[in-house]
């Protein structure tokens, strides 16, 4: 699991203007046709191309609890796909994104200065740069440490250095132990 791609795409799954199918049988017929056929489906859900058939005519309705978390989150990940990239661009070019996140966080900066590390619970707008890379490393399969180094090299520049009227020499920020994480575009 993905704390930063998950939260990513949640955001993006917000701006959906239909809902994804609920239940196993429409969202097996949604795979079939969005993959050409039951064994492509089966295949991506390592399950026999029977028991795809099966869904399909509703001769099953009830997945076991894994396959219904395989087949929910394959589902979301193809659903809408323009309306999720118009989501995504309208966030990188005008709206930015906002991060809501409750972490342990802290900065490496000169002598004399306090700069331990504290949990905080900030709710910060960061501007539409800042979406862009995250979105571009998220596509690019970027790992989950290097979203959270994109998320705190835009809170240093947004909140601690303040756009830059305030703490220029501040070197790194700390983004650790996070609690809690949201996006929303």
């Amino acid at each position: 699991m993905s704390l930063f791609g998950d939260g990513l795409d949640a955001a993006v799954q917000k701006a959906f203007t239909r809902p994804a199918p609920k239940n196993a049988g429409p969202q097996m017929r949604y795979l079939v046709r969005q993959l050409g056929g039951t064994k492509a489906v089966a295949q991506m859900l390592r399950v026999s191309q029977r028991t795809v058939e099966r869904y399909v005519k509703d001769q099953i309705k009830k997945p076991r609890a894994d396959l219904a978390a395989r087949l929910e989150r394959e589902v979301k990940k193809r659903w809408q796909p323009q309306v999720r990239a118009k989501a995504r661009a309208k966030a990188a070019s005008t709206g930015g994104i906002v991060i809501d996140a409750r972490a342990r966080m802290g900065y490496t900066a000169p002598i004399g200065s306090t700069d331990q590390d504290r949990i905080r619970h900030l709710t910060i707008a960061l501007p539409p740069i800042y979406a862009a890379r995250l979105f571009d490393a998220q596509e690019q399969g970027a790992t989950d440490d290097r979203l959270q180094e994109i998320a705190a090299e835009a809170l240093k520049e947004v909140y601690f250095q303040d756009g830059g009227r305030r703490a220029g020499s501040l070197e790194e920020v700390r983004f650790t132990d996070i609690e809690h994480l949201e996006f929303e575009l």
